[in-house]
């Protein structure tokens, strides 16, 4: 029965997560990047606040140190602030079947900033997986035309892979620094929206917003930063078989993708295609390396 729930949370999570680029794009048709940032922050701070009611998690809010705190207020500086407005200037910048499969090479980032950082051994598992996923990079970015080397939008493409080495600093110090999972990130997403409010309202971005715009940020802030989180911890914490689930988070980015085609229209490239099975493998290849250590 605990398994059958744990698929459950995590399919649903997975679902969520393969629907917020599409969301994002359209968010972007009508809003900036920063307005974005603003409403889907706020939003989230709201969701995880009710959600750190409701599990009994504010007493361990209060029982932070000034140290402890000080540390996820700078995190939140760095995620959800900085990182996704360069995340969504991506967006901005970039077909939603680009922007998405690149900023999905966070994980092997993470690896490799982890032997940087934390110290840790790379394998040669690592090395292959990086060739792998970055040929499929090359591949997305370039459409498919790798030897010209000439690049859809090279600004938008830097953002995106930047965007990765943002998401990996945020959670290598966030396992540095650990506490209660959703105590820190209410943490971070209110010190953000406070730097979002403040920099929309010295930018001059605070005006009316078209409503469709404004409920697209809305449902990013809800399940892109809110609820999605939930679904997959519970679906963590009832599982024996966590490899098992964790995998099924490989299904997003090809879901992402019949999204995309629906909602926004876009047709999927071959290209894009074969640069995200490269991805994908190379990232499975890295778990395989994970299992066995």
């Amino acid at each position: 029965m605990h398994e059958k729930k744990a698929t459950l949370y995590a399919l649903s999570a997975v679902l969520l997560w393969s629907t917020v680029a599409t969301a994002f794009k359209l968010s972007l048709d009508y809003i900036s990047p920063l307005q974005l940032l603003l409403i889907a922050s706020g939003t989230s701070v709201i969701v995880l606040g009710i959600m750190l009611y409701f599990q009994g998690k504010l007493k361990v809010l209060r029982s932070l140190s000034s140290v402890q705190l000080g540390r996820m207020v700078l995190l939140g500086a760095l995620n959800p602030f900085v990182y996704y407005l360069v995340l969504f200037q991506a967006y901005n910048l970039l077909p939603a079947q680009e922007a998405q499969p690149l900023n999905y090479t966070w994980a092997l980032m993470l690896a490799y900033l982890s032997v940087w950082i934390l110290k840790q051994r790379i394998s040669w598992q690592d090395i292959i997986a990086g060739l792998v996923c970055y040929s499929g990079v090359l591949i997305i970015v370039t459409r498919g035309d790798v030897w010209r080397l000439e690049f859809s939008n090279p600004l938008g493409v830097t953002l995106a892979l930047g965007s990765t080495v943002l998401w990996a600093l945020f959670w290598i110090y966030n396992t540095k620094w650990a506490i209660e999972p959703i105590v820190g990130l209410w943490i971070n997403f209110t010190s953000g929206f406070v730097l979002t409010l403040i920099w929309a309202t010295y930018s001059g971005a605070l005006v009316a917003m078209p409503l469709q715009g404004v409920l697209s940020a809305v449902y990013v802030g809800v399940f892109e930063m809110g609820v999605t989180f939930f679904l997959w911890l519970q679906a963590m914490r009832l599982t024996t078989q966590t490899a098992k689930i964790a995998n099924l988070i490989f299904l997003s980015p090809f879901l992402s993708l019949i999204f995309i085609a629906l909602f926004l229209g876009e047709s999927i490239l071959p290209s894009t295609l074969i640069g995200l099975v490269l991805i994908v493998s190379g990232l499975l290849l890295q778990r395989t390396k994970k299992k066995e250590v």
